[in-house]
């Protein structure tokens, strides 16, 4: 037996309990149900498992704690569930991340999802801990190769940086997540699958993904099906496995699809708990639940590794203040926005690159590629500023230097915006240089 195999015995081991604290159900209401029993032994967020008839079980959280009775929330339907029957009082929520575990699709408790046994890591992790010290964070770090054209230039991805990924559904977001798995710089990639399709897990996994992006990666997923509780803890286990890496020294990509639905299900959990909704139906514990998210990824400290991540965010009908995306531009070290219209005329990824901004910037570029990058905004913006003028062939040449210019490159840049890198973000630059290289922009425009 190996070395990590005995670590990983020892584990499975220790994680072992000679006995449990046993309640009963006291009552069942919509949704949730009372446990007597378990008040003097269970804590808030511990885990329980429900026990009815000879072979049925399913696991539950603690919502509330009362003197006599807990409420719990159970994963599954209530249906066939009696007054009298057993609930045991498994506790805290804990995953044991282990390096093994790249290559492989797990459930957000940390079971295996591809039919083959995994090994327990031989050290548990709160799926809750607390960020990295702020006083003690490493400042962002050097420009990341990408193998995608825009982001080795106008919108640059530095290690420990956190961006947000907007978009609607069906814009390409999964695609250019699975083109940031493969190509940017790490050491491992973890991604979160947060209520996804079924059938979308493995068409990501098999082909999306592929084998090359699944050889540094770990995949954990909780489908749409499943319950909220499962849909929230999945976000959590995704960075309680990155956080295992980062500690390690490894720089790790967090790729998570998406916050939105993270947000969906602790909404669903809120209510159920009694807690009020305010703003849109979320309640307001939904801002500090997002932020203390985002806030354990990033830089880390000199000790440790970094974890860049990228949270995807879903926006109905491309609004931009609706409550999760207002809360997160806040939050990130930048935003990229897709864009239906654009992605409707077959341009991927359909990036909206003046509404996209990288907080890297201008420090993650040299003082001429910001001046390229300068130039490239500006050119774009006149474009969109007459856009509807040109498409409608009111506009006469010669009326505005700054847009004949941008008229002249457009087709260009905007191709240059689709274009995959197989090189590195020098000769990226050097490509969007050359499409400016004869062009003049009026210093009137600056």
């Amino acid at each position: 037996m190996t070395l990590a195999n005995m670590s990983s015995l020892t584990a499975e081991i220790s994680a072992l309990r000679p006995f449990h604290s046993v309640g009963r159900i006291a009552g069942i209401n919509r949704g949730t149900l009372s446990v007597s029993g378990l008040s003097q032994s269970a804590s808030f967020g511990d885990q329980v498992r429900i026990l009815w008839q000879p072979d049925q079980e399913m696991n539950g959280e603690v919502l509330q704690l009362s003197e006599d009775t807990i409420v719990v929330l159970p994963e599954q339907s209530a249906e066939g569930i009696a007054i009298g029957d057993r609930v045991i009082l498994n506790g805290p929520t804990r995953i044991a991340p282990d390096d093994s575990w790249i290559g492989r699709v797990i459930d957000p408790s940390g079971n295996p999802l591809d039919g083959q046994p995994l090994l327990r890591g031989g050290t548990s992790r709160e799926l809750r801990s607390a960020p990295p010290n702020a006083t003690k964070r490493s400042p962002l770090g050097k420009r990341l190769e990408t193998g995608i054209a825009t982001f080795n230039t106008l919108l640059p991805v530095v290690r420990g940086q956190r961006i947000g990924l907007f978009a609607g559904s069906g814009v390409g977001k999964s695609t250019l997540l699975a083109k940031f798995a493969n190509g940017i710089q790490a050491d491992v990639v973890v991604i979160a699958l947060i209520g996804e399709r079924g059938r979308e897990v493995r068409e990501f996994v098999d082909h999306t993904l592929g084998q090359d992006g699944m050889a540094r990666s770990v995949v954990v997923a909780a489908t749409s099906d499943q319950s909220p509780l499962l849909r929230r803890r999945c976000a959590w286990s995704a960075m309680a496995v990155a956080e295992h890496f980062r500690d390690q020294g490894a720089h790790v990509l967090l790729l998570a699809d998406s916050v939105t639905r993270f947000a969906e299900a602790h909404r669903e959990i809120a209510l159920a708990s009694g807690e009020a909704a305010s703003l849109r139906g979320y309640p307001p514990s939904t801002s500090h639940m997002i932020m203390s998210l985002c806030e354990r990824a990033g830089t880390g400290t000199s000790e440790t590794g970094d974890i860049t991540a990228v949270l995807s965010v879903l926006v109905a009908g491309s609004d931009m203040e609706e409550p999760i995306a207002d809360i997160l531009r806040g939050v990130l070290d930048g935003h990229v926005v897709l864009d239906r219209t654009i992605a409707e005329r077959g341009r991927y990824p359909a990036i909206d690159l003046l509404k996209s901004v990288s907080r890297s910037l201008p420090n993650a570029a040299s003082e001429n590629e910001n001046a390229i990058i300068t130039k490239t905004r500006q050119l774009l913006g006149a474009y969109e500023r007459a856009e509807m003028m040109i498409q409608a062939g009111l506009y006469n040449a010669g009326s505005d230097p700054t847009i004949d210019a941008a008229i002249e490159v457009w087709p260009a840049l905007d191709a240059f915006l689709s274009e995959d890198e197989t090189d590195n973000s020098q000769a990226s630059f050097e490509r969007l240089s050359g499409i400016l290289e004869n062009v003049q922009v009026p210093d009137t425009a600056s």
